[in-house]
């Protein structure tokens, strides 16, 4: 099966570097998350491909934008 390319191209969506730190803080260190967050990295890297992993990453966040109005 042939990879698709997903990189490259014009920028889409900015995440700031306070941003990229609460989001490690939430995943490497917060009491309450950082477990079933490690566990479903651990899962997802085991069970896609990179390109799949990023192309779940950007939809995430492109439906975080749109959709999610929680915390």
């Amino acid at each position: 099966m042939k990879q698709i390319e997903i990189s490259g191209g014009e920028s889409v969506y900015c995440i700031n570097e306070r941003q990229l730190r609460a989001a490690y803080d939430l995943a490497m260190t917060d009491r309450k998350s950082s477990a079933r967050i490690q566990q479903l990295l651990s899962e997802l890297e085991t069970r896609l491909t990179r390109n799949e992993r990023a192309a779940l990453a950007f939809i995430l966040i492109d439906y975080l934008l749109k959709y999610s109005h929680d915390e």
